[in-house]
């Protein structure tokens, strides 16, 4: 299979208004907890993830501090002593609690911080329309977003935790499409250009564009699946340390991992519950130690990223299975570079060259994470339909799998 043709480009990020686009995005984000009790939504089931409660406020805060106190004149802070419970991590916007103790904020409530977003939805209607401003609402548009998916993935580990197996939503899942026939999309390499390519908004660390030299390769259209891993553990893959990094062997005889992260025999934990495991469904949760191994174990390999970006911005960033309306989300096997699982690359993630930070707080927003991870590009089904983009560089620590992060391999052609 060739390079395939270039999409009419998806208007998904620019066919709504802003100040549409911004309410949608906070309802969503309120839509989702609905199904939760207080103490649902104030749970913290490990550092790496926060309480529900806390994605709510975090994204508030963003809003207040960044907006309405900096640009609208008169504002007074909700609560003067939330910043200090909310900041994530913005050094210069001064101490705050430690990340593993968010779970111990019993207050302020659900009922609390709910209508702390009521306040500061409603006092941005006076900063909406103005244009100065708009660069930084589409930042906090996207930064909402992205809050939206680490919701929905921190509240399945928490539920995920309780030996009771909760359901966040009742339900069967619906059965993934029919796997789509093995295939490859072949690149001849050659000059690349890579980084957003200055249409709608971008964060910073998807620039600036600069070319990169490909060799030829080839890229699978379609993602592996729970049956090909279920192949893979049938053969020894969590048993044969030639196939993984020596990290990656260390953790998983450390941790004894032997699956992905939610498998139990048959059945794989979903928001609906414990559930019999889709073999056509594309596998997630998977660490980068662990898509490695995989690949070792197929004889093929992960993309760089660049590789992947070159396929990837010929198709529709805003198809595939992700996220449109609050309820339970799962892979399906949906054709596409795009949806269902965030997928790990070989490409360690570093700053591109001519990269700087933007001056000011929001300059800490990605730059100075650029140490010890990995890029993964796509989107998954947990993803804000037309959040996501060809240039959109998702990153975690290779160890980390509570994330739907999958693979795509990979083969270098003669």
């Amino acid at each position: 299979m060739s390079v395939p043709e270039p999409f009419a480009r998806s208007q998904v990020e620019a066919n709504a208004p802003l100040a549409d686009r911004f309410r949608a995005t906070r309802a969503l984000m309120e839509a989702l907890v609905a199904p939760l009790s207080d103490a649902d939504a104030t749970i913290q089931s490990m550092e790496d993830a926060s309480p529900a409660k806390w994605h709510l406020a975090h994204t508030t805060w963003f809003w207040e501090t960044f907006l309405l106190r900096d640009h609208a004149a008169g504002y007074r802070l909700f609560d003067e002593r939330w910043p200090f419970l909310f900041n994530s991590y913005y050094e210069a916007e001064g101490a705050r609690i430690a990340r593993f103790s968010r779970g111990m904020l019993s207050r302020p409530s659900l009922e609390e911080v709910l209508a702390w977003r009521a306040h500061v939805t409603a006092a941005m209607d006076a900063l909406l329309g103005r244009e100065e401003l708009s660069s930084l609402i589409e930042l906090g548009i996207a930064h909402e977003q992205q809050h939206i998916e680490l919701l929905l993935t921190d509240i399945k580990h928490a539920l995920f935790r309780n030996p009771l197996g909760p359901a966040m939503w009742e339900g069967a899942p619906k059965p993934a499409e029919e796997r789509v026939a093995a295939g490859w999309h072949e690149h001849p390499g050659g000059i690349a250009l890579i980084g957003h390519d200055g249409f709608g908004f971008a964060f910073d660390n998807e620039g600036p564009r600069h070319r990169v030299l490909l060799e030829p390769f080839a890229l699978s259209n379609r993602l592996v699946t729970n049956a090909e891993w279920s192949e893979f553990i049938a053969e020894g893959g969590y048993r044969t340390p030639s196939l993984w990094l020596s990290d990656g062997w260390a953790r998983v005889q450390r941790e004894a991992i032997a699956a992905p992260l939610y498998w139990r025999d048959e059945e794989y934990f979903t928001h609906q519950g414990w559930q019999a495991r889709d073999p056509n469904a594309p596998v997630t949760h998977i660490s980068y130690f662990e898509a490695d191994a995989f690949a070792s174990w197929a004889g093929l390999r992960l993309p760089t990223e660049f590789e992947w970006e070159a396929i990837g911005q010929l198709g529709d960033p805003a198809s595939g299975n992700q996220l449109d309306r609050a309820g339970p989300v799962l892979p399906g096997g949906s054709e596409g570079m795009f949806g269902d699982g965030w997928q790990w690359t070989r490409s360690a993630y570093l700053p591109y060259p001519r990269f700087k930070p933007a001056a000011g707080a929001v300059g800490e927003y990605n730059g100075k994470f650029m140490s010890g991870q990995f890029v993964l590009k796509g989107a998954s089904c947990a993803t804000v339909r037309g959040h996501s983009r060809a240039s959109y560089r998702n990153f975690f620590y290779p160890h980390q799998r509570w994330q739907f992060t999958g693979l795509r391999l990979a083969k270098d052609l003669a």
